[in-house]
């Protein structure tokens, strides 16, 4: 599944995961906010894949900024700022428009910028997948035959250019002719492990059973549980991750009953200007996901509500970090500076 995100003709194309799995249809983005919207209703989710459209993003605002005539170059910036800013915890949005801007520093001709920033758009689409099959089979190591691992949240190719994170090790170790069968917690509220996980594997013929995110503890209490296998949205100097609300909580659980629990993501996922993971900007979204299922409220009115999109699951219970540069072992602010610092 790579055909998820997709430019074409001037247009960004992209499957709409708010409809899956029953629906499969493309929404469309012609204009920054268009693409801002997308990434903030989950249109499209997943850091890696939220980088790849920010990057796509850059693109039409270039095109929307030339309208402005001689200000194109201000009202560029302007709306670069704004997509820069569409969702806080993700570090790879901020990545790409970063990215982007310093290869066009310096160009002021606007059909130049242009070619140049699509090249790039493109090339960052495709390292992505490239990056994800290299992580895919260096993370397959850590699987055994026979394991069954449990998942949260989607971590596969919907949440990234393609391939996955998470997915891509699973992927990968399947690729290897290991028997893998995965357990995806269902991961309240927006569901991307019932919804996504489980319509990813399932195409890809992976055995695939979805969980009550409420019985993680029993199906690893009863040993139906042998690795855990995971994504993350930023990780940061010291090791600690941001990922999907509930992630902590597993990985808590994982130590306990002494599975082994891993984290997969790019580079373009770390972020060494934090130190330690209390000090990442945690998004907080509508009450609505929590108080209806669809159109039906399930909640009395008026009932606040917590909506925490993420958690930060502390470095000492992560097991290894797995990157398409190598997997990162404790003590991991000597692993992380060492193989990923040097060239960030």
């Amino acid at each position: 599944m790579d055909d998820h995100i997709r430019f074409e003709n001037g247009v960004l194309l992209l499957l709409d995961q708010r409809k899956l799995p029953l629906i499969e249809e493309s929404f469309v983005c012609r204009t920054v906010q268009e693409v801002i919207f997308a990434l903030q209703t989950m249109v499209v989710r997943g850091a890696p894949a939220i980088g790849v459209c920010a990057a796509y993003g850059c693109c039409l605002a270039l095109e929307e900024a030339q309208r402005a005539g001689a200000n194109w170059m201000f009202e560029l910036e302007s709306l670069l700022d704004l997509l820069a800013q569409a969702r806080p915890t993700a570090v790879n949005l901020t990545w790409a428009v970063q990215t982007m801007r310093a290869k066009g520093a310096g160009v002021t001709e606007p059909d130049k910028l242009a070619t140049l920033w699509l090249d790039q758009a493109q090339a960052m689409h495709q390292n992505d997948i490239a990056m994800n099959k290299i992580m895919g089979r260096l993370g397959s190591e850590l699987l055994q035959d026979g394991d069954t691992v449990m998942t949260h949240c989607n971590a596969g190719a919907l949440a990234t250019a393609g391939y996955g994170t998470a997915l891509g090790v699973i992927r990968g170790a399947v690729d290897m002719g290991k028997n893998i069968s995965v357990i995806a917690n269902e991961t309240r509220p927006f569901l991307q492990g019932a919804r996504l996980t489980a319509y990813e594997l399932q195409q890809d013929g992976i055995a695939v059973t979805v969980a009550c995110d409420n019985a993680c503890a029993l199906l690893m209490q009863r040993g139906m549980v042998d690795k855990v296998v995971v994504g993350a949205d930023r990780i940061v100097a010291n090791g600690d991750v941001a990922n999907k609300i509930g992630t902590s909580g597993v990985a808590i659980l994982a130590k306990h009953y002494g599975i082994p629990f891993y984290v997969a993501a790019p580079s373009s996922t770390f972020d060494l200007t934090i130190g330690h993971g209390s000090l990442i900007p945690i998004e907080e979204r509508t009450p609505l996901e929590v108080t209806h299922v669809g159109a039906t409220q399930i909640t009395p009115l008026d009932v606040p509500v917590f909506n925490f999109a993420f958690d930060v699951t502390d470095h000492a219970l992560i097991d290894a970090l797995i990157t398409e540069r190598g997997v990162l072992y404790p003590p991991y602010s000597h692993s992380i500076a060492e193989m990923i610092g040097q060239e960030l």
